[in-house]
Parts: structure tokens; sequence; C-alpha cells
């Protein structure tokens, strides 16, 4: 019988460590550096460019920026229009299925609202401590 966490749900005794938590396959499709303000940007702003997304973004580089969209393409999150003219241009936005994390996006922000400010106090007193 699985331990109580207070939570409902505990893995098995012995259970391999990727397996022991039911999100941390979307803890890994999700939250990788990057992918949430590409999927952010995509989500608010629309259909963009490969070099209005990296305006929008900011600090990522071209070659990351290929990277994390090639890898939420293959997740299913983001689609790749390309329009073959000259010069080729290239779009990406938002699936349906990359839609379905706003409310989790939401939940974020409102923890990250409410929640920041003690987590900034904790660090500092950490930081302080002899």
């Amino acid at each position: 019988m699985a331990a109580d966490t207070g939570a409902g749900w505990a893995p098995p005794a012995g259970t391999d460590p990727e397996l022991a938590c039911p999100t941390s396959a979307v803890v890994d499709i999700v939250f990788s550096r990057w992918t949430t303000p590409i999927l952010w940007t995509l989500h608010t702003r629309g259909r963009q460019r490969f070099v209005e997304l990296e305006r929008q973004i900011g600090a990522i580089t071209p070659k990351v920026l290929t990277q994390r969209l090639r890898q939420l393409e293959r997740d299913g999150m983001v689609r790749r229009t390309y329009h073959p003219e000259v010069p080729p241009r290239v779009e990406y936005e938002i699936t349906d299925l990359g839609r379905t994390l706003a409310p989790l996006f939401a939940h974020l922000a409102q923890w990250a609202t409410a929640h920041l400010p003690t987590v900034e106090q904790a660090r500092h007193a950490y930081d302080q401590a002899p």
C-alpha cells in the first residue's frame, strides 16, 4: 500500500523515480527552459514569424529558439507553416493542444502573484542565515 502524503497519492515503494510523479512528463514538456515564454507569446500574440518571436522573447539565441520550436512542434504544441514564396516565409502558431495549457499558465500566474513575495522573503532569510 502506498504511503499517505496528504495529497491522496503516493508511488509504491521502489518505484522508478521517473515514474514516481504522474506530472513528470508534463513538466519535461512544458517547463523546460524557454518553452513557457514561447508558448505564452504564441498564445497571447497569435501566429508569429521566427524573427517576431525572437524579438518578443528577447534573450533567446536563434539556435535555441529553433531547437525549442522543433521540440514543441514534435510534441504537438506548435504548428509550423512554410509558405513557398520568395523569400520563403515560415510562421509558428500554438495548436489546440498547446492552448489547453492556458488554464495551467493562468493558475501559475495567480500562484506567482500570491506567493513569489513569500518565496523571495524565504530566500533572503536563508541567504542571511549564518
